[in-house]
């Protein structure tokens, strides 16, 4: 079996070097970073990172763990941290918790024992999450990315949901459309929370109030197929139905097709997050951009920077996208 000896004679560097290029702890010069590459790869040398870990009590590894990698937010949320990391020269290590609080608890913990150096997490449960996210912070840097847990002191990187709401119903209200409903999740998790009080929010800044109670389920398409149901017999007092995420505002569209109701001349929709699919959507839908890269970058410069003076919250301002779901505002 090869070891790293081999690796640097062969490679004609020394055995540090070696180390460093294979576990990305330093800047080598590219040449010999090559050969050493080259070296590996001939003798079959697999560099033992988990040996490195007991050694030096670094891993150069970053856990992040998500309640649901099927939801389409967070795989762009994670392939704009893993990016990040890499020009840290960092690597990520992902878990998915199944939107199950037991499986997050034992994931963090998992997290833990691999002596990963830091870990983002978005927590599944407003409530449910609190002793896990609790448990882990003071052991290790945890950063909570879009949702968060109240009373844990860590920090929390994430959309200002207050101000894209704002910008949804500033839009609706400028085209007429003034007797809106919501469709979000339940107030289970921070995110369906948050966006609940910033749509309410943001109708008493133009006087208004809903057209009727808010319909609750969660961030799935198929919960906006239900709530689209739900909704076809209100539309004579309903105009503009806005969403709390992108997944419910597609299945919402798709339920409004198969009932024939036209959107937007019967009604606008909006969704929150701009996920791949919404701007291939039929009609393409006017939602809040997330700024996906931006996120990722505060989310590992506050791992690389710990603050020894208390939590730190970072609130980022979507943008506006709008498309063919509703109404397009009159040019100044």
């Amino acid at each position: 079996m090869a070891t790293i000896h081999d690796v640097a004679k062969l490679a004609g560097v020394s055995t540090s070097t070696v180390s460093r290029v294979l576990s990305r702890s330093r800047p080598v010069n590219p040449e010999s970073a090559r050969k050493v590459v080259a070296a590996a790869e001939q003798l079959g040398y697999r560099y033992n990172a988990v040996a490195r870990a007991l050694r030096t009590n670094r891993s150069n590894t970053i856990g992040m763990l998500v309640p649901q990698i099927s939801n389409p937010f967070f795989p762009a949320l994670v392939e704009a941290v893993e990016r990040r990391l890499q020009r840290e020269g960092l690597e990520l290590l992902l878990c998915d918790s199944q939107r199950d609080v037991d499986v997050e608890a034992r994931r963090l913990r998992t997290l833990v024992e691999r002596q990963v150096d830091g870990i983002i997490i978005s927590p599944y449960d407003f409530t449910g999450s609190i002793p896990a996210v609790s448990g882990v912070i003071g052991q290790i840097p945890v950063i909570q990315v879009d949702r968060r847990v109240d009373g844990t002191l860590s920090d929390w990187v994430g959309a200002d949901d207050w101000a894209g709401l704002a910008q949804v119903i500033d839009l609706l209200v400028s085209v007429g459309r003034r007797r809106l409903v919501f469709v979000s999740s339940a107030h289970t998790n921070y995110s369906g929370r948050a966006r609940s009080d910033a749509f309410d929010a943001a109708l008493r800044r133009h006087g208004l109030e809903a057209a009727r109670t808010a319909l609750l389920g969660s961030f799935e398409v198929e919960w906006g197929l239900e709530a689209a149901r739900r909704l076809i017999g209100d539309l004579d007092t309903v105009d503009g139905i806005v969403c709390g995420n992108d997944a419910i505002a597609l299945g919402v569209l798709r339920g409004l097709r198969q009932a024939g109701v036209r959107v937007p001349d019967d009604v606008a929709v909006t969704g929150f997050d701009d996920i791949t699919f919404a701007e291939i959507s039929d009609p393409p839908l006017t939602t809040v951009r997330q700024q996906w890269d931006v996120m990722a970058d505060e989310c590992v410069r506050l791992l690389l920077q710990p603050d020894t003076y208390g939590p730190r919250s970072i609130a980022i301002a979507p943008t506006l996208q709008i498309r063919e779901s509703t109404p397009k505002p009159e040019a100044p």
